[in-house]
C-alpha cells in the first residue's frame, strides 16, 4: 500500500466505528480519532513517510514489530502500548483494518460499561476478529 492508500483506508475504517470522532488536538498535521474522548488512532499525512499510530496489546505489538518491517514502536507515543505503521509495498490492508479496530476495542473495553458505544466482545465477533 502506498501512503495515499494507507491514509484513505485508515480514515475509512475509523469513520465506520460507532462513536468515533475526528479531532486535531496536536495541530493540523495530526488527525486523531477518539471514542468517548479517548484516542485510538492518530494519523499524520504530513510526515515523510506518512504514519498511522494505533494502540496495541504489548505482547501483540512486540510480535507484530518482529514480523513486519512496516510496523515500529509508536512514534511520540508509549512505545509499549502503541505501534506505528508506515506505507510499504507489503503493508497488508486487512491487517491494517484489524489493528485499527483492535485499538478501538481496547479503548472501548477500558471505558465504564455505561459509556461504551458497543459491547467490545460482540463487536469483535461481528467484525470477524478473535478477542
Amino acid at each position: 500500500m502506498n501512503g495515499e492508500e494507507i491514509m484513505a483506508r485508515s480514515h475509512q475504517v475509523a469513520q465506520e466505528l460507532p462513536g468515533s470522532t475526528l479531532e486535531r488536538p496536536f495541530g493540523p498535521s495530526w488527525e486523531v480519532y477518539k471514542v468517548r474522548g479517548k484516542m485510538f488512532l492518530a494519523i499524520n499525512e504530513a510526515a515523510s513517510p506518512e504514519m498511522v499510530n494505533v494502540k496495541c496489546d504489548p505482547e501483540e505489538a512486540r510480535a507484530l514489530r518482529a514480523a513486519h518491517d512496516w510496523i515500529a514502536p509508536g512514534y511520540h507515543m508509549n512505545k509499549r502500548h502503541w505501534i506505528t505503521m508506515t506505507p510499504a509495498e507489503e503493508t497488508d490492508p486487512i491487517l491494517l483494518r484489524e489493528l485499527i479496530i483492535g485499538s478501538y476495542l481496547l479503548v472501548v473495553a477500558a471505558l465504564p460499561r455505561a459509556r461504551r458505544p458497543v459491547d467490545p466482545l460482540l463487536y469483535a465477533h461481528a467484525a470477524g476478529l478473535a478477542q
